[in-house]
């Protein structure tokens, strides 16, 4: 066998680097978080079903997005250390900011999931992927909705947090803390 390299490193040279991705999940993240705290399946119903189809592949996009962060983060730990200028109550805080919102996102999913279980009907995420399969359990679905709710508010308090946090950083110590997440093309604005 000559030039044997296992297929994991031969599949590892061609994928993008590890900060890139997270980049481009950043990147789509951002603008779908700020989509579902302003836009409630109740807010699309009267537009008809494509639009009710199209907020359901964008929630679909956002848990894929979210459980492969969550796989990413069990396997290799955060992806950035807090910096040399940030205090030691700083440090602490980058991670505690960093780990909620990675744990927050699996949270977010794990609801979701719980509310289609829970579900009297067969629901499916993106109109095409069923979600679990239906149990009728009504009381706990609106529980379980309920506490999905103020899940996902809490995630956008803490990812609001996490932002104002990077935002100081950046501007107060001057460390470029925005510029490492976010693409090149943009650090000229920064």
């Amino acid at each position: 066998m000559q030039n044997a390299v296992p297929i994991y490193a031969r599949l590892s040279q061609r994928l993008p680097h590890r900060r890139s991705w997270l980049k481009a999940m950043h990147a789509t993240m951002i603008p779908l978080l700020i989509w579902f705290i302003f836009v409630t399946p109740e807010d699309v119903l009267p537009f008809g079903p494509a639009a009710f189809q199209f907020h359901s592949v964008l929630a679909l996009i956002f848990v894929t997005l979210s459980l492969i962060w969550m796989a990413d983060y069990a396997r290799r730990g955060l992806a950035g250390r807090p910096g040399p200028k940030l205090g030691r109550r700083a440090r602490i805080l980058h991670k505690v900011l960093n780990t909620a919102i990675i744990w927050g996102l699996f949270g977010v999913a794990i609801t979701g999931f719980l509310l289609g279980l829970t579900s009297e009907r067969l629901l499916k995420a993106g109109g095409f992927l069923p979600i679990a399969p239906p149990m009728g359990m009504p009381q706990a679905n609106e529980i379980i909705g309920t506490f999905h709710i103020y899940e996902f508010y809490l995630l956008g308090g803490i990812v609001a947090c996490h932002a104002t946090f990077h935002i100081w950083r950046h501007l107060r110590l001057r460390d470029n803390a925005l510029r490492i997440m976010t693409p090149k093309v943009l650090h000229k604005y920064l």
